[in-house]
């Protein structure tokens, strides 16, 4: 990767980090909401190479652990962040990609994020962090992979043309 592609792709990732944080944070929808951050990350990180993608999901989940709207301890959403993204990446990347076109690239990015939050509640309690009861963790899981199904669609091509445009690669959109 050149200096160029790092550069401009920190400054989008710290523009979907500004989004996340100032706006779609501030949004109370039922179920839990969304993470577009997560969304952006599995993205780019299923459009990657494997080691890219280990340095994308690294990044995004080093962002999430910065952000004041998480919780648990400092390195859990980098861990989790990057074992998804390198993942992700390890199943969709080349001829040969496990999910074939922009339908299942929906739906990975949509497991993806329902295996990023089953991580976290597994991990959680591990490191002292409380979870909620059954029926609000059942909840959550559910709204946000429905609002993450909702959403994914239609940001998918803005974030596929990102990335084609930074690192002149294969596109979904």
């Amino acid at each position: 990767m050149s200096t160029r592609q790092i550069g401009i792709s920190s400054l989008i990732f710290l523009a979907i980090y500004v989004v996340q944080e100032s706006i779609i944070s501030q949004f109370r929808l039922p179920g839990g909401g969304f993470s577009i951050l997560i969304i952006f990350v599995l993205s780019w990180a299923i459009m990657s190479e494997r080691d890219i993608a280990a340095v994308i999901g690294f990044s995004g989940g080093l962002l999430m652990d910065l952000s004041q709207n998480t919780s648990g301890p400092f390195g859990q959403w980098t861990l989790i962040m990057l074992l998804a993204g390198y993942g992700i990446s390890y199943l969709g990347y080349g001829d040969d990609n496990f999910f074939g076109g922009a339908l299942g690239v929906v739906f990975s990015i949509v497991l993806g994020n329902l295996l990023i939050e089953l991580l976290f509640l597994i991990s959680a309690p591990l490191l002292g962090v409380s979870i909620g009861s059954f029926g609000q963790i059942i909840s959550t899981l559910f709204g946000t992979s429905v609002w993450t199904l909702f959403l994914t669609p239609i940001v998918l091509p803005i974030f596929a043309r990102l990335y084609k445009t930074i690192f002149q690669a294969g596109s979904l959109a």
